[in-house]
């Protein structure tokens, strides 16, 4: 079957401007359905490239739509010549090339002189628009792929997500050649942002021929859940971690690609097994001999510092769900180490019971308590002092969104620092009990393999850079 192809662009989303030689960016004649073999590389693919000029108003944020029609050789895509024109000889489709993005300024300035190293450009940008600006993007590359495909469709029998790509005849109940805009290996990195410099948009168009079962792969991959309960953010994010993906597929060596998909499995695996012997190990627990509660209470107060911290800035959300997790499990162990109760005749402010925390008989008549008391009060010798120079050194050097940023920031830096000090109380008791029998080893090893495989994790997920090195550290305390 001989096939024309037109492709025009417009600035209107319902295309009439036919007469209008402008609109007319690409036309190919007597194209061959499922033809493989033709083309300057003999796969059945054509490309043409172009300047697309744009108006104010795209420039100004304005949406641009690409019309594509295939019809029968001979016959025309304008329904006002009759002569030309057959409804059932022409097949049309058209999206939005133009894609808006979120750009988002950190509004960050020394809060004691109030003087930031940032773009002034970008500081008055976010003055007259916000901290998050919403931008028109382009990307210079598009692929209108056919579906080379003879299978019997019925409507209302085409399984999601392919249903919304085939277009079936109203009156005859034939469906329409299936027309595919693939901007899969579009990379995101890619886009770049219309403003009033860009007079004219370079624009390499592909047609190709596509095979059923890879259409089904990229339509897959390509469709985002009409139930946004999490909010674009989180799309947003998806795209970026597909890139990922995507670029590892593209540059990695094969090899150290299945060793990747491999280590990610373990790890996995690890996590999971980790959380629950930790679990077990606290369930389990009668006597609390030779375990620093101190140190339950100090993993806490570190965890939910990480946690409020990486929210703060922009993480992969698989971190969060992990660093969530590990906050609950210390929660939890609290109550196996202390008696903790709800106090309802004391209320806090006469509405609310009072939480009490009582130390547990075990860890009261053992040597424990003692030891780990003595080791606190050495410690906070040392990280007080510690904490309040990289507090001073912190406001005075760094830049930070403001003073709920500059707490996260300089506990989490402190943490990431002088964390590895925190583990001197349980060093301390294991010295003076001359035992390390009642640590929960099957935990401590699987926690030490996943460190290692967190430095190695630490250069492909997307993560802030003090949390980066806090990996890098773990593994070195470890």
């Amino acid at each position: 079957s001989l096939q024309d192809l037109y492709v025009y662009i417009s600035e209107h989303e319902h295309f009439t401007d036919f007469n209008v030689s402008s609109a007319l960016f690409w036309q190919k004649r007597d194209l061959v359905y499922g033809d493989w073999t033709s083309g300057e590389n003999a796969d059945g693919c054509y490309e043409h490239y172009g300047e697309v000029d744009i108006s104010q108003s795209v420039q100004q944020n304005g949406s641009i739509y690409i019309h594509v029609y295939f019809t029968k050789s001979g016959f025309h895509p304008d329904p006002r010549q009759k002569n030309l024109y057959r409804r059932l000889a022409t097949v049309h489709t058209s999206r939005m090339i133009n894609k808006y993005k979120r750009r988002r300024f950190q509004k960050t300035k020394n809060l004691l002189t109030g003087e930031t190293e940032a773009d002034p450009e970008m500081i008055k940008r976010a003055e007259d628009y916000g901290p998050v600006e919403v931008i028109s993007h382009w990307h210079p590359n598009l692929t209108i792929n056919m579906v080379d495909d003879h299978t019997p469709w019925v409507k209302g029998s085409v399984p999601p997500p392919l249903d919304q790509y085939v277009k079936f005849d109203a009156i005859s109940g034939d469906y329409y050649p299936i027309l595919y805009f693939n901007d899969y290996w579009n990379l995101q990195k890619d886009y770049f942002p219309i403003n009033e410099t860009l007079q004219r948009l370079p624009f390499r168009l592909s047609f190709c021929p596509l095979s059923l079962w890879r259409w089904q792969l990229y339509a897959a991959q390509s469709t985002k859940s009409p139930w946004n309960f999490l909010g674009e953010d989180l799309y947003e994010q998806s795209d970026e971690e597909q890139d990922s993906v995507k670029v590892a597929l593209l540059e990695t060596n094969p090899y150290l690609l299945a060793l990747t998909i491999v280590v990610s499995i373990v790890h996995s695996i690890f996590e999971f097994l980790a959380f629950k012997n930790d679990i077990q190990f606290w369930n389990s627990r009668q006597s609390l001999e030779g375990l620093s509660v101190r140190s339950v209470f100090f993993g806490v107060f570190q965890s939910l510092v990480v946690l409020l911290y990486i929210l703060d800035n922009e993480t992969n959300f698989v971190v969060q769900v992990s660093v969530f997790i590990g906050l609950l499990i210390d929660l939890w162990k609290i109550t196996k180490v202390m008696d903790v109760r709800l106090d309802r005749e004391n209320k806090v402010a006469g509405v609310f019971p009072r939480v009490t925390f009582k130390d547990k008989s075990t860890y009261i008549e053992s040597s424990t308590k003692v030891y780990d008391d003595m080791a606190f009060r050495y410690l906070s010798w040392i990280l007080f002092p510690l904490l309040g120079c990289y507090a001073v050194y912190s406001l005075l050097y760094l830049e930070h969104k403001g003073w709920y940023s500059w707490v996260l920031s300089m506990l989490y830096g402190f943490l990431l620092t002088f964390g590895f000090i925190t583990m001197t109380p349980q060093l301390f008791i294991n010295y003076k009990l001359k035992s390390v029998a009642h640590l929960p080893w099957r935990m401590l090893t699987y926690k030490a393999l996943n460190t290692f495989i967190d430095d190695l994790f630490a250069f492909v997920i997307k993560m802030p850079m003090m949390y980066r090195i806090g990996c890098l550290r773990d593994g070195m305390a470890w």
